[in-house]
């Protein structure tokens, strides 16, 4: 008899940082609330949005003209506690957390088991409506998996001691050699490497305090060639990124003992816009099983609804007595054709996953760019086809 061999996806790799947690009084208080955007929904609305043009991308570039936006308020203090208390409990962090080559610790795929409050929040009708008037696309969640994604970078009280010591000479030292008050610091080693998203669109939010945070910027790659850096987000700030089209990179942050941050990705709502997602940055850092079933199941169900409204018109045009478009109705299979390609294609075998490895750019640095901000007061809407 021959012997069968059964190959089956390798463990992940589990992350070893644990995170400054909040007292134990706080997270027995914050116990029994639940999302309410009138309380926890704390909008102010983004000084600026840089556009795509604004870095060198034609605007037709992605889903909408918007890459990035500078940081806003969206989650109160409760908030932001509550999302701690339920994305870093024990039980979470030893059965959803993964590392890789590209990040040292993330959580994932745990909001629709054990955080029902952080599921609400990225659900609720006003946050999606919040995101999308700033992306400039009606926008909804990803898939569960993705809701509430953690990256985390923690060091110790010597460790941020000695950065904020090593700042503050500099400081000194600028001070006196230059004759004026400022820190030129700059850290360009990330936290996550350079890479573009899997999917259209993320907010990310911060969940740690950044009273003594240096640095911490997400840098991105701009359509010539240079880097521009953004401001990161204050605890309960967020920044809404067109992430799939833009390669970029978080930069580490000096000074403090953690750096948490909640990554949020979106698709747009209609199943007539594009969908360019991948799975390239995940698959290595997910369990396939739950990944594959809402991938595969949300791409069928834009098909669906685009045979859906072919067939009507089809129909309606027969009965009306209307010649059949026959390369219209071509065009049209041969794109779901290369939509059901490409879908097939981002579902790679489990064994030939490589768990904990993801893929990273190799870009050279570059000289640094402040954001341009002459032409991007508003976010741009798109219309959904």
């Amino acid at each position: 008899m021959a012997t069968v061999t059964v190959m089956t996806q390798p463990a992940m790799p589990k992350a070893t940082f644990k995170p400054i947690i909040q007292n134990q009084n706080v997270k027995r208080k914050l116990q029994n609330i639940s999302f309410d955007p009138k309380e926890h929904l704390t909008y102010e609305q983004p000084k600026s949005v840089i556009m795509m043009k604004d870095i060198g991308y034609s605007e037709d570039t992605g889903i909408s003209p918007v890459a990035v936006s500078e940081p806003f308020r969206l989650f109160s203090t409760e908030c932001i506690q509550k999302f701690r208390d339920e994305a870093l409990s024990d039980q979470v962090m030893q059965s959803c957390s993964f590392k890789s080559n590209l990040a040292p610790c993330s959580v994932r795929g745990y909001a629709t088991k054990y955080a029902p409050f952080i599921y609400d929040a990225w659900h609720d009708p006003d946050t999606l409506s919040t995101i999308s008037k700033i992306a400039g696309v009606d926008l909804i969640p990803m898939m569960n998996y993705e809701i509430g994604h953690i990256n985390i970078s923690v060091k110790s009280e010597k460790q941020a001691s000695e950065e904020r010591a090593a700042i503050e000479r500099e400081r000194k030292s600028y001070a006196e050699d230059e004759g004026i008050a400022g820190c030129p610091w700059e850290d360009d080693k990330p936290v996550v490497g350079w890479h573009t998203d899997s999917y259209p669109f993320v907010c990310v939010t911060m969940l740690s305090d950044c009273t003594n945070m240096v640095g911490g910027e997400t840098a991105l790659r701009t359509g010539n060639g240079d880097v521009m850096k953004v401001r990161g987000p204050q605890m309960g700030y967020a920044v809404v990124m067109q992430g799939r089209y833009i390669t970029h990179q978080a930069l580490r942050a000096l000074g403090a003992q953690e750096r948490i941050t909640m990554v949020t990705s979106f698709r747009p709502k209609s199943p007539f816009l594009a969908d360019d997602t991948v799975l390239t940055t995940v698959r290595p850092i997910s369990d396939l099983s739950q990944v594959y079933y809402e991938f595969g199941r949300y791409r069928l169900e834009m098909l669906e609804e685009r045979v859906r409204v072919q067939l009507k018109r089809l129909r309606e045009a027969h009965t009306a007595g209307k010649k059949t478009d026959t390369k219209a109705l071509k065009q049209f299979l041969e794109e779901q054709d290369h939509f059901l390609q490409r879908t097939n294609e981002e579902i790679v075998l489990d064994e030939n996953v490589v768990a904990g490895h993801q893929p990273e750019l190799d870009i050279p640095n570059e000289k640094t760019l402040s954001p341009p901000v002459e032409e991007s007061r508003s976010a741009k809407r798109v219309k959904a086809a």
